[in-house]
């Protein structure tokens, strides 16, 4: 009778979970019972590791073989234990000494040849190894860059079973072909996002800038606002007037990820299998930009048994853009508010809850009615006013109060097409004044949870920094008039201080606070000002909905 453990993880969500294998070989029929709560794709281990073991020069043992996988009340699945799995075995049946397993980590697919094959989530699982205590992993070659970037672990990196056999044997190590390139990222994922590239988009190398806009200049302050304090925005207008150029632009204004942030992300790109080949570590935010026919699995997570990265995890640190919002499913879309709010997502299925992190930067694109030409200069729109509000009611109201900033973007003027070369600002340009306010606003933060303005609670924001005084005197004056919310008040101060970061002052000022208020109702407040001043609040309330912004911007 022989026995021999080794360790290997299972990945729950984007978190990893050690798992011990353990081989047991006794006198019997030759039989191969693989246990511990399996799914598919393990319980086809058997035949892989079989034949790598055979193919590898080692001899199969002929006994009755049972590997566990504990601990047993976890869901394991996937490829990423055919390793341990071997070795395992190899050491019952005493072709290794069990005793040079018992400290090591294993994960790596097995081909039938016995090549060592890259799994996702390399870098969640090596994580998960050194909050466990071990020291020692074995990977597959190619993923050595990517387990190297857990400080403290001694990293292994092997092409084959052959070659780790004589590793642990204290054989003469046999050379290996390497393996052609085998496909990563994801297919299924590539174009959906962009990790680690800044504004890089599927489109080559070319790095879109902010000086290719032309005109939109309030589109591209509100812009520059997002980023500075992570504010959700919403951008609307007809098609051809920049919405997607705009968005497209937002990650390049976005710093640089901090380490904790490249780990964080590095790890959800690893587990949903979008890393790009000879990039181990995604250093800036990605841009996630789903098709607005997307489910609500792909979206939130999910999948068969338990639920992988969507596009909200993937965009963690970065940009999530859905263009053609008022096109996708409203079920689906209210399905961003609790992320929004909390930066996690919670998705149960009947395998399990897992918790994925989703702290990201939201920004929405959609037309103002179905045609695209409602309220143009052009006209022609032939839409029914019963089919515009269906169209603009698919953003429920509840989404919409999340989003900080809504920019009506408008068709760019033929003078300002011609004049595109002359005193437009580049996105690095743009970019070092959002490092600076970035900066500002962290120091004022030090010593507290928060880190960008967008995450400061409304209270904080009302006692512990408070603005000029008189500054919120319009904004309390739109809360009487129903045009603001309380939640909606306490976005307004968030903005407000964005601005005043940006322009380098000590606290927003009246001129900041109404300029929030301008970009969440749609109402001009300059003209609102000088109405409300020698009027009742009333009349103010009615020159405010005069020209409203249309139900989607509205609190």
């Amino acid at each position: 009778m022989g026995f021999a453990r080794t360790c290997s993880v299972a990945l729950v969500g984007v978190e990893g979970v050690v798992v011990e294998v353990q081989a047991d070989l006794e006198p019997g029929v030759a039989a191969f019972t693989l246990v511990g709560l399996p799914d598919k794709s393990l319980i086809e281990s058997r035949d892989r590791v079989r034949a790598a073991v055979v193919n590898s020069g080692a001899e199969w043992p002929q006994k009755k073989l049972t590997v566990g996988l504990s601990p047993a009340s976890v869901p394991k699945g996937g490829s990423g234990f055919d390793l341990a799995v071997a070795c395992a075995v190899l050491g019952a049946a005493e072709r290794l000494d069990p005793r040079e397993l018992t400290d090591l980590m294993m994960i790596g697919e097995l081909g039938l040849d016995g090549r060592v094959r890259p799994v996702r989530g390399v870098l969640p699982a090596v994580l998960a190894a050194a909050d466990a205590g071990y020291r020692q992993v074995v990977v597959p070659e190619r993923t050595v860059a990517e387990a190297s970037l857990v400080p403290g672990i001694s990293v292994l990196g092997v092409r084959s079973l052959r070659q780790l056999i004589a590793v642990l044997a204290d054989e003469p190590v046999p050379e290996e072909e390497d393996a052609p390139q085998e496909g990563r990222p994801d297919p299924l994922l590539a174009g959906l996002v962009v990790p680690g590239t800044g504004a890089g988009l599927p489109r080559g190398d070319h790095v879109p800038d902010l000086a290719d806009v032309a005109g939109q200049h309030t589109a591209r302050r509100a812009l520059e606002v997002a980023a500075a304090g992570r504010h959700h925005i919403f951008f609307k207008g007809p098609p051809g007037a920049g919405k997607t150029m705009l968005a497209e632009r937002l990650p390049g204004l976005l710093p640089p990820l901090t380490p904790k942030e490249s780990l964080e992300v590095t790890a959800v790109h690893s587990v949903a299998g979008t890393l790009p080949p000879g990039q181990p570590l995604v250093d800036r935010p990605p841009y996630c930009a789903p098709h607005h026919s997307a489910t609500m699995a792909s979206l939130v997570g999910g999948g068969t048994g338990l639920p992988r990265p969507g596009a909200v995890s993937l965009a963690h640190h970065g940009v999530l853009f859905v263009d053609e919002a008022a096109e996708c499913n409203p079920s689906v879309l209210d399905a961003l508010r609790q992320p929004l709010e909390s930066g996690h997502v919670v998705v149960a299925r009947a395998a399990g809850m897992i918790r994925m992190p989703a702290r990201f930067l939201l920004a929405l694109a959609a037309n103002p009615c179905p045609c695209g030409r409602h309220g143009t200069l052009s006209g022609g729109c032939e839409c029914r006013p019963s089919s515009i509000r269906r169209y603009r009611a698919r953003l429920s109201g509840p989404l919409m109060d999340r989003v900080d900033l809504r920019i009506a973007v408008e068709p760019v003027a033929r003078s300002e097409l011609i004049a595109l070369s002359r005193g437009a600002e580049s996105s690095a340009t743009v970019a070092d004044r959002v490092r600076a306010a970035r900066e500002r606003a962290a120091a004022r933060l030090t010593g507290t949870p928060w880190h960008t303005n967008s995450e400061v609670p409304g209270h904080e924001l009302r006692t512990r920094w408070q603005a000029d005084p008189g500054a919120l005197a319009q904004a309390e004056r739109d809360l009487e008039c129903g045009l603001l919310t309380a939640r909606g008040l306490d976005r307004v101060l968030r903005v407000a201080w964005t601005a005043a970061d940006l322009a380098g002052r000590d606290r927003p000022t009246s001129e900041d606070v109404n300029w929030a208020l301008e970009l969440r109702t749609g109402v001009r407040r300059g003209a609102l000002t000088t109405v409300s001043s020698g009027t009742s609040d009333r009349t103010a309330h009615e020159t405010a909905t005069t020209h409203p912004p249309g139900p989607q911007n509205q609190d």
